[in-house]
């Protein structure tokens, strides 16, 4: 029998007080974050999900290894979108760059017969990605092929994406072993589970006709929603 939010804080006032504070304080909720917390939030999703649409109009999201609370409108309007605190990608390449990442991510998954249930999440060598990546954009912008070279992608879009997709916690990156020399090649990268709430199915949409100055992507859905891509922080 579901009981309020009000009635579980009295049970469990800890675990209720630390489960809604982990919730806004990172974009995703990881189970191996803290798998007791994690847990507990999934036992009890129904009371948190009641209590975050009626006070405030947000959706909890949740698997069995991640979970999340979205907020499809930004309520102050006087923030600019520039100095709001979300994941936000403002170029062409970038966008494109994101949504080819969830395509290898799926790729990857396919590959070794993984889903969500599996304890272990795929890894990936920056260089693979990289290949990946260049080849895809070649076969989007056929007529660009001498702009869009490997070393253009590594420098132009990757490398200044990569930081953002770790600090939003979509990618981890291994630490290396202390005394290896590795070139950024070798860099190994996890693909933690937020990826999963993503699909490709934009891809299949003409994308390489989206003009270079489009604006900040607003049209790339979670599986779940048809609003803004943008992720509360």
């Amino acid at each position: 029998m579901s009981i309020n939010i009000e009635a579980l804080k009295e049970k469990y006032p800890d675990q209720v007080r630390e489960v809604l504070n982990i919730l806004i304080e990172s974009p995703y909720f990881y189970r191996k974050d803290s798998e007791d917390l994690f847990l507990f939030l999934r036992r009890y999703q129904q009371e948190f999900r009641e209590f975050y649409r009626n006070w405030f109009g947000w959706d909890l999201i949740m698997d069995v290894k991640c979970a999340r609370v979205y907020k499809e409108s930004w309520i102050n309007q006087a923030i600019k979108p520039a100095c709001r605190l979300q994941f936000r990608l403002g170029k062409r390449d970038e966008c494109i760059a994101f949504m080819l990442l969830i395509e290898y991510f799926e790729k990857l998954l396919e590959d070794d017969s993984m889903t969500v249930e599996d304890a272990l999440n795929p890894r990936f060598k920056f260089g693979d990605l990289l290949e990946y990546q260049h080849r895809r954009f070649t076969e989007l912008f056929e007529k660009e092929q001498e702009k869009y070279t490997a070393n253009y992608i590594q420098k132009s879009v990757l490398q200044p994406l990569m930081p953002r997709l770790i600090k939003y916690r979509f990618l981890e990156e291994i630490p290396r072993p202390k005394g290896l020399q590795l070139t950024r090649d070798q860099f190994i990268y996890e693909a933690l589970p937020a990826l999963f709430h993503y699909n490709t199915g934009r891809l299949s949409g003409g994308i390489g006709e989206i003009p270079a100055d489009s604006s900040p992507l607003t049209d790339w859905v979670d599986e779940n929603e048809e609003e803004d891509v943008d992720e509360q922080e």
